[in-house]
């Protein structure tokens, strides 16, 4: 399940939680073993039936030796009990040490915009979890009763212990022939099963557009195009898998009579210790020698399964390192200073900001205009610390924004991204981001943006769960919902990226009168738009054309050389410059 690594190379960390389990695997050991030698009991019943009760006909001793082996059956079954419990509570374990990291370890990958981003490493972490108690690691714990079975066959005679390891390198060979014909096959399955799986998921997310244009057929096609590869590619490897299955299956069953015949063989040259009660022991014995590979070959295709897992989870704890606990920092007042930065989607190459900067006092409200694609949700980005920048930095009170521990700096900062996202819970949690609902706080925050007078008259108010994305509220209520989780707690920075692009006339004016007052607060804001109606409130502007500064500076400055600039050009204003002026 772990793959080798270098001597000189620490472990990863899945090796080094798995590490701190020993004590589990242990003492399941231990149970493994005395389990795994009480299995010898039936055989011992079963000859003191023949060789002492029918000699002696005593029914008394028949009782006795039942009673007996009814005892050892339940301490079997307690023993068997109590080590999947411990597996169990050792899952429970990793769990705890474990699931933290990897959910944050998901979270940062799709911030980055990297492989590992979504719920496939939750599913692997399941899978490595329930192996731990599974049939096939179960079995393998069992290895140190097959070494003292294949004592006790030499014991008996040399040519029993032989013979039985011949029979363990065969099916040893097996499982290799298995793992060598059915590994490239379930492979690609399982990538197959993903990728069909994350279309599904995609599709599902995009049921409106699909079912509006008419695009079910040819989605269906695609995903069904997915998933027959899926069935075929695991097929195939079912169908080499259950071959060698059989096969060791059959080896197995040929070992216990092959030893059978063998010991009678022995005997009838005087050779067998222990005369004929050994032949039927020595039958017993090969079969526990070989038990713990014939499961590993039958159970092969879980096995697989959990190595791919376990790869794809080291992969992404290894590309997504666990957050550095910095020091705790003073809370910011709201002075923004932007370097000179160079920045781009996250693993993507391109440089979308070339040398943007520029710096705002506390208070003060910045409106950044711009084409698409210039830029303006980048620096969105950059300003709140999801993304990092290629070269300069986002300095919040001389703090590097993208370097400071978000839970302590978030109560500070509010965000409104493009695409407003709601989370699956009430009205007021959602506003109050999901920590401790200060109801007040809600309150200021909603009648801000103009939204309290609507929440009261939902079915339950500020209790009115939003459904699954926001789904029972329109466009234009999941952002206003999401300009007040913005606003919630008066936060000293503020960055809204096309806030009012779902707003009515109402919306938009709400807008400019939260932002008045916030801003007579001493909250700093930057608002990437459009639209012509922040511009009342910007103390400055910022032009971006290209991941480049057009121009800077205070918001009447830069509208009159648009329309200057636009004058020397001897053409009318463009159509965004006339609107920033008339704004103006």
């Amino acid at each position: 399940m772990t793959p080798a690594k270098p001597a000189n190379q620490p472990p990863s960390e899945l090796r080094a939680a798995l590490a701190t389990l020993k004590p589990y695997f242990r003492r399941a050991g231990i149970f493994s073993l005395l389990s795994g030698l009480l299995v010898l009991a039936p055989s011992g019943y079963m000859l003191e039936v023949y060789g002492r009760v029918v000699n002696s006909r005593s029914h008394t001793t028949l009782w006795m030796l039942t009673l007996l082996i009814l005892g050892v059956y339940i301490v079997m079954e307690l023993l068997e009990w109590a080590r999947s419990e411990m597996m169990r509570a050792a899952s429970v374990e990793l769990d705890e040490r474990l699931r933290g990291r990897i959910f944050h370890a998901i979270f940062d990958a799709n911030l980055r915009r990297i492989p590992g981003g979504t719920q496939q490493p939750l599913n692997d972490f399941k899978q490595v979890r329930e192996f731990l108690y599974s049939p096939v690691l179960l079995g393998v714990m069992e290895s140190p009763v097959s070494i003292v079975m294949l004592v006790l066959l030499f014991l008996i005679n040399p040519a029993l212990g032989w013979a039985a390891i011949a029979f363990a390198c065969v099916i040893t060979l097996v499982a290799w022939l298995n793992e060598r014909s059915t590994k490239p096959p379930l492979m690609q399955a399982n990538r197959a099963a993903i990728a069909a799986q994350q279309y599904a998921d995609g599709s599902l997310r995009n049921a409106e557009v699909i079912e509006s244009m008419g695009m079910l057929r040819d989605v269906h096609a695609r995903w069904m195009d997915k998933q027959r590869e899926f069935l075929n590619l695991q097929a195939t490897a079912s169908e080499a898998a259950g071959g060698f299955q059989a096969l060791s299956k059959f080896l197995q069953t040929t070992l216990s009579s092959g030893l059978l015949g063998l010991g009678c063989w022995l005997l009838l040259h005087g050779e067998l210790h222990g005369g004929d009660v050994m032949m039927i022991m020595a039958s017993v014995f090969g079969g526990r020698v070989v038990a713990p590979l014939v499961q590993a070959v039958t159970q092969w295709q879980s096995v697989v399964n959990v190595r791919d897992a376990w790869g794809r989870l080291d992969q992404l704890l290894a590309a997504v390192p666990a957050r550095p606990e910095n020091m705790a920092l003073p809370a910011p007042r709201g002075a923004l200073q932007v370097e000179p930065v160079v920045a781009g989607a996250p693993g993507g190459g391109a440089q979308i900001l070339r040398g943007v900067g520029f710096a705002l006092n506390p208070g003060e409200v910045l409106a950044v205009v711009g084409p698409s694609a210039s830029g303006k949700t980048t620096l969105a980005r950059l300003l709140v610390g999801i993304w990092p920048s290629m070269a300069g930095k986002v300095r919040l009170d001389g703090a590097d924004v993208f370097a400071w521990d978000k839970a302590e700096l978030g109560p500070h900062v509010g965000y409104l991204p493009q695409g407003v996202e709601l989370f699956d819970g009430s009205v007021a949690e959602n506003i109050a981001r999901f920590g401790e609902v200060d109801m007040a706080r809600v309150e200021e925050a909603a009648r801000a943006v103009g939204l309290h007078d609507f929440i009261l008259g939902l079915p339950q108010g500020y209790e009115t769960a939003v459904g699954a994305g926001g789904a029972r509220l329109s466009g234009g209520q999941r952002q206003r919902v999401g300009l007040a989780r913005a606003l919630y707690g008066n936060p000293v920075f503020v960055v809204l990226d096309e806030p009012n692009s779902s707003l009515d006339e109402e919306g938009d004016a709400a807008l400019a009168r939260a932002i008045q007052f916030m801003k007579s607060r001493g909250t700093t804001f930057v608002i990437m738009t459009h639209r012509t109606s922040v511009l009342a409130v910007a103390d400055k502007m910022l032009v971006l054309r290209d991941g480049q500064t057009q121009a800077f500076g205070p918001r009447d400055e830069v509208l009159a050389a648009l329309q200057q600039a636009a004058q020397q050009a001897q053409q009318p204003p463009a159509a965004p410059a006339r609107q920033l002026a008339t704004a103006a």
